[in-house]
């Protein structure tokens, strides 16, 4: 009782007089924060009681509070605006503070700045690029804009309260390789990045190995075109031709295929395949076989790598007795030289037959005996019997050996069998 009697007389004095609304900083800046205090002056001592605080008649807080301050963490410039505090008097009256104009400054952006992910300008179809708009020295709310090409394509519009944003292609094309720009306004006006150029570039696919012959069946001689193709691809695209692993060339080419040419010969038949790259991958073709026809008279000429072998193996010792042959027969023929002229055989003249006709019979050659006279030189004896007619009565048909007439012929022969030496060494 005795407090609530002191409080009824002391009210008219406790009351406040006046309010005053302070606000710190005096400009506030958008993007940085704002305290309101409400002051009160009583007529003999200060009094706590409740506030509010109001922007353009909207109260700021769901209820009143004994706290004098008020701090708004960020404002902007749509926070500009009339602002005032009330106060509740302990007699339940309302007291109001006068109106301060509050304006939010903002700050304008000082540049721009478009940035890639991945940060490269090269890249393969299907990745994913992410475009990042940077601004500095700006404030407030910032509207960016992505554009394409020189004629600007718009892509992308949003507005964010920040300094940066960012714009995804999520699977790249080819025909999105070109040159980029992003725009930023924060209300000051808008300004521009620079272009940022962008390539695109394909994957080579699986080149395909085209065996072109002049005729259906290859045979040694011909020429033979090997064409190898990808069929997409960035270019220049490298190409490598290959025989069994090894290579037999390479070329490129800015767009198509190229050509190899090859002479063939029998050792050309086997699998070809080829390789393409354009930097980015490296993708092999299917192998395809060549089979090579011989002619016959290059086919005698051509043997296997294990024929030869076989035939080395067979001909070395044969090759080996050979050569001791011939020295044993040198060494025969050089005896034989040393040797006396062996006398020579008396000849054996074949019977000849008498014709009942007027013509005198022909002669006939005999062939008596072949002899190793000196070193590797044949001599042939050849007697020839002439006959006298003689009358049918007279002579019975027969063999008469002792009115002819022999002659005999020497002829001397190379190459020197081995068998004659042995007949003359019998004899």
């Amino acid at each position: 009782m005795l407090l609530r009697l002191l409080l009824l007389i002391c009210a008219p004095l406790c009351e406040p007089t006046e309010l005053f609304l302070s606000v710190s900083p005096s400009r506030p800046i958008e993007g940085n924060s704002m305290t309101l205090t409400c002051k009160t002056l009583a007529q003999n001592l200060d009094v706590q009681l409740p506030f509010r605080f109001y922007k353009d008649g909207r109260p700021l807080g769901l209820a009143w509070d004994r706290f004098a301050g008020l701090q708004i963490p960020a404002v902007w410039r749509e926070d500009s605006g009339s602002y005032w505090c009330q106060a509740q008097t302990t007699s339940l009256k309302v007291k109001m503070s006068q109106r301060v104009q509050i304006q939010v400054q903002g700050v304008p952006i000082s540049s721009v700045s478009l940035v890639i992910q991945p940060p490269r300008g090269h890249l393969m179809e299907g990745e994913k690029l992410i475009f990042v708009c940077l601004v500095t020295g700006g404030t407030g709310a910032i509207t960016f804009s992505w554009f394409k090409g020189a004629l600007g394509l718009n892509l992308e519009m949003k507005t964010l309260r920040s300094q940066m944003a960012k714009f995804e292609i999520p699977a790249l094309r080819e025909s999105d390789s070109e040159q980029y720009y992003c725009v930023a306004d924060n209300g000051f006006g808008p300004r521009l990045s620079e272009l940022v150029g962008i390539t695109v570039r394909i994957p080579v696919s699986r080149p395909v190995l085209t065996l072109r012959a002049p005729r259906a069946q290859a045979v040694v001689g011909d020429v033979l075109e090997l064409h190898c193709e990808a069929r997409r691809g960035s270019p220049p695209i490298l190409y490598w031709f290959f025989h069994e692993d090894i290579t037999l060339g390479n070329s490129s080419a800015p767009f198509g295929g190229v050509s190899f040419n090859l002479s063939l010969t029998a050792e050309h038949s086997g699998n070809y395949f080829c390789e393409a790259s354009n930097g980015l991958v490296v993708q092999r073709s299917e192998v395809v076989p060549l089979n090579i026809t011989v002619p016959t008279e290059d086919r005698k000429q051509v043997l296997p790598s294990g024929v030869m072998k076989v035939l080395l193996g067979i001909l070395g010792p044969t090759t080996i007795a050979l050569l001791f042959c011939c020295w044993l027969k040198r060494k025969i023929g050089r005896r034989s030289a040393r040797d006396p002229l062996r006398s020579l055989p008396s000849p054996v003249p074949q019977e000849s037959t008498y014709l009942n006709s007027q013509v005198q019979e022909h002669l006939h050659p005999d062939y008596e005996n072949v002899n190793v006279v000196s070193g590797n030189e044949v001599y042939s004896l050849v007697y020839c019997v002439q006959q006298e007619r003689q009358p049918a009565a007279e002579e019975p048909p027969g063999t008469y050996i002792g009115d002819k007439d022999f002659s005999a012929i020497y002829s001397r022969l190379k190459k020197v069998d081995l068998t004659d030496v042995d007949y003359q060494d019998a004899m």
